[in-house]
């Protein structure tokens, strides 16, 4: 330690000068891991990225997001959500021969091959196989151009105003007009990760299935590498043409939130997601939601009190941060319950809403019991009071 004495003042300003330029060298270290940092940040490798939050379609981070440029296989997305949506999933069906007959990527479909809509579904998201996609539009809407129109309808009403489709697998050297951008394929990962089956599959790192002619047991492989390697990855799609180059999009849960990263035409792919997310889930937190009040008084109808006390909890969200201000909350109580009534039964609901999404609700209870009224003999009103609840209940 150095003392500041009279004795030793000269060896006192050597030391706190030290001390300075050592305080400046720390500072400096500091300043070049940051700068490092947003270096790595600014230099993202897609030539087009998005970062949203899944569930209220806040942007974290993007970069060229509205450009239209070809997305290769994650084109199979769509696919795969429409088929997941047709129905009758585990009905085994002969393929359509000529529809499997298509170049690229492969599930393995061979003529006569018996499989069902679930099947060709791992197939399209795990080893991204063309041959799939088009024997699940064959399959869905009776040839793949009528399902092509499907996916373009429903990329309307989700509001992807820079999508067109043309192919059912993200093919495109025959076409420069099947293209989107990163923030439209967001918003459909956005949707597809709501459909559970969708949701299931698209995270399976690999497997089993049976299928073929006759039906035999074999593995199907996810070229999703960020499913290994990259925490809490839970999917979605890999891509790659020519054209298109590296595509990939992937949805992340950590700390309650789940975000998905869109990268279109990136060589470092894989980098590029665990970065953004490493970055991004640094502006989400969980907040508390604003309650102006937590008890509410209900009528009671026929009981031996008029009212009964009820009471909700505090609700939280994971948000961007400072954004719990911007939730609105309303109240829904029913105005009126008859007796009797029991502490703990349910009578509405407090419900919180962000950019028009409901992100949490939780329940309005009743705190004490209410007894019916009863008298020996009932009156004119209580005899009509019985008739209305006989009609009503």
């Amino acid at each position: 330690m150095c003392k500041l004495t009279l004795e030793n003042y000269f060896k006192g300003v050597v030391c706190v000068k030290w001390l300075a330029s050592l305080t400046a060298a720390v500072v400096m270290i500091s300043c070049s891991f940051l700068s490092v940092s947003a270096t790595d940040l600014s230099e993202i490798s897609a030539k087009s990225a998005i970062v949203i939050d899944g569930n209220t379609g806040d942007i974290l981070f993007e970069k060229n997001a509205y450009e239209k440029l070809p997305m290769a296989s994650t084109t199979k997305i769509m696919s795969a959500l429409l088929t997941l949506e047709s129905g009758d999933l585990d009905k085994q069906f002969t393929v359509d021969g000529n529809a499997i007959k298509v170049e690229g990527s492969s599930m393995g479909l061979q003529e006569g091959d018996k499989v069902t809509l679930r099947d060709l579904c791992c197939g399209m998201l795990l080893p991204s196989g063309n041959d799939a996609a088009n024997a699940a539009a064959v399959r869905v809407a009776g040839s793949v151009e009528k399902f092509v129109e499907m996916m373009n309808d429903r990329a309307d009403e989700m509001g992807m105003e820079n999508t067109h489709f043309v192919t059912t697998s993200g093919l495109d050297d025959n076409t420069d007009e099947h293209y989107s951008t990163a923030y439209d394929m967001a918003k459909l990962t956005s949707e597809a990760m709501k459909n559970e089956d969708f949701r299931e599959i698209c995270g399976l790192k690999s497997v089993q299935l049976c299928f073929g002619n006759p039906p035999y047991d074999r593995w199907l492989i996810n070229t999703n590498k960020l499913l290994k390697n990259c925490e809490g990855v839970v999917g979605v799609k890999t891509g790659f043409t020519d054209k298109a180059r590296r595509c990939l999009i992937s949805a992340c849960d950590r700390k309650g939130a789940e975000l998905i990263c869109v990268t279109l035409n990136a060589p470092d792919d894989w980098n590029d997601h665990s970065r953004l997310y490493d970055y991004c889930f640094g502006f989400v937190s969980e907040q508390r939601l604003p309650l102006d009040r937590k008890k509410f008084y209900l009528n009671v109808v026929g009981g031996d009190a008029d009212a009964v006390l009820c009471e909700t909890k505090s609700a939280s969200a994971v948000l961007l941060n400072g954004r719990a201000d911007e939730v609105v909350t309303r109240v829904y109580l029913s105005r009126f319950s008859y007796a009797p009534v029991s502490a703990g039964d349910a009578v509405g609901y407090v419900a919180y809403t962000y950019n028009g999404v409901e992100i949490a609700r939780e329940n309005i209870v009743t705190v004490d019991d209410v007894n019916r009224q009863t008298s020996e003999k009932p009156g004119f009103i209580e005899y009509y009071f019985e008739k209305l609840k006989d009609i009503f209940s």
